[in-house]
């Protein structure tokens, strides 16, 4: 996790057809998402994108996606989340 005064930068590892969709904890610095679509159309990465927002206490519309669309690592910021809540609850995010 990288972070600004108000935009969280979070290293995201994708398991894509993973049977649901969940938050698996953390491996390396990199929040494990799985997430059930297949990576087609965009479908995981708005799956993805769901699920850190909800993580993280915000709305959809505050996550964006800033690197990774077609790989399993992703980059996702994440506006307006609580960076001391978000190291809490997975202390061993990459600060």
């Amino acid at each position: 996790m990288i972070g600004g005064s108000r935009e969280l930068r979070i290293e995201v590892r994708v398991t894509p057809r993973g049977g649901r969709d969940s938050i698996d904890g953390v491996r390396d610095g990199k929040l494990l998402v799985r997430v059930a679509t297949a990576p087609a159309d965009g479908a995981a990465n708005e799956a993805v994108l769901r699920l850190v927002a909800q993580a993280a206490g915000v709305p959809r519309r505050a996550a964006r996606l800033i690197a990774g669309a077609t790989g399993r690592h992703k980059l996702v910021a994440v506006e307006g989340a609580d960076r001391a809540a978000m190291i809490a609850r997975w202390p061993d995010l990459v600060v």
